[in-house]
């Protein structure tokens, strides 16, 4: 058995919409509360996913914008926003923007999004000549060095209230936002690259690769080449690597507990083998196991799970089906029960 090394506890939530078009504004109602009882219960971060052209959320900014109006303490996290589909001068005004509203609480999680999904959004936010993770990493780059605060261009003649031949500069400025910010790389090429550019590294429920080797052995296989490569980072003399763990935790205390979870855990087991290999025939891909039942029982498979011993955070995530009482009750069960056995801290509000 092994023990967990996280000291912080967040959550990741897809602050979903199970009912269309006429419960979207309670969704979002709901996922608001759901951070103001996270920061409650003593959460150190609240992290949202996002997607296009389906039932979850689909601008995090805007979203953690109105939760940062709400609360005072807790982190507020992206979890990732697929940058392939971004424009990065837009995104670090964005970003930005939040930052100051919250105090500087935001982490801004990252990724390449899921390349499977460029025969949709491609025709409708463009495509490109580079190869997906080439493109992505080309709007990385021109994000970091907006925030970082380097010219995005000159003004040449100019026009109107921009004087001639002036720097432009992203606005407004938030200068420490560049060291929040966080890539989510799926895979160990990916997780190397991640600590050279001197990022903190995501890992979820999910392996975008399949080695041979169990979930958790690929996954400790990308948390050392990405300490293999944040050595090499420049940031490396100033910060140390943060790494999150995303890890599926259903506490099935109540009646409503069971109702709310069972057909998604019985779904969720039918597709996938007991190696997480999707019975589909997907390739490429492997799903990390749901912890779910007695919370004891949660809290000693956790104990056992050897990835933990690496990670910085543990991201307790939610799946996307559940009512939201649910999923409040299951972060107040994390918080009370499973985490501080595990020996994570947590500061109740």
């Amino acid at each position: 058995m092994t023990s967990p090394s996280a000291t912080n506890l967040g959550f990741l939530t897809f602050v979903p919409n199970c009912g269309g078009r006429d419960t979207a504004a309670q969704a979002l109602h709901n996922g608001v509360e759901l951070f103001r009882a996270a920061e409650a219960f003593g959460f150190d971060s609240g992290w949202v996913r996002m997607r296009h052209f389906e039932q979850i959320l689909s601008s995090p900014l805007t979203f953690l914008a109105a939760v940062s109006q709400v609360t005072s303490t807790i982190k507020l996290g992206t979890g990732v926003i697929p940058i392939r589909y971004k424009e990065p001068i837009q995104l670090a005004e964005a970003a930005a923007t939040v930052d100051l509203l919250s105090n500087n609480r935001l982490e801004l999680g990252l990724g390449s999004g899921i390349a499977s999904m460029r025969k949709i959004l491609d025709p409708v936010l463009g495509g490109s000549d580079r190869s997906f993770s080439d493109e992505s990493q080309r709007r990385v780059t021109r994000l970091r060095e907006m925030l970082a605060g380097a010219p995005a261009a000159n003004s040449g003649e100019g026009t109107l209230s921009i004087p001639a031949d002036t720097d432009l500069y992203v606005t407004p400025s938030s200068p420490t936002l560049i060291d929040r910010l966080w890539y989510g790389p799926g895979a160990s090429r990916g997780a190397l690259r991640t600590g050279e550019q001197g990022l903190d590294i995501l890992l979820s429920t999910l392996n975008g690769e399949d080695t041979g080797d169990t979930f958790e052995t690929t996954q400790l296989q990308q948390i050392a080449e990405y300490r293999r490569g944040f050595v090499t980072s420049s940031r490396a003399m100033t910060h140390a690597p943060r790494i999150a763990v995303g890890r599926f935790i259903l506490p099935l205390v109540t009646a409503a507990d069971e109702a709310a979870y069972r057909p998604f855990i019985e779904e969720y087991e039918a597709r996938v083998d007991a190696q997480g290999l999707p019975l589909n025939g997907g390739k490429n891909i492997r799903f990390g196991r749901l912890y779910h039942g007695e919370p004891s029982r949660i809290i000693d498979e956790l104990a056992a799970d050897p990835v933990l011993a690496e990670a910085t955070t543990l991201l307790a995530t939610l799946p996307e089906v559940g009512t939201s009482a649910a999923h409040e009750n299951t972060l107040r069960v994390v918080a009370e029960q499973v985490a501080p056995s595990l020996g994570i801290t947590v500061q109740y509000g």
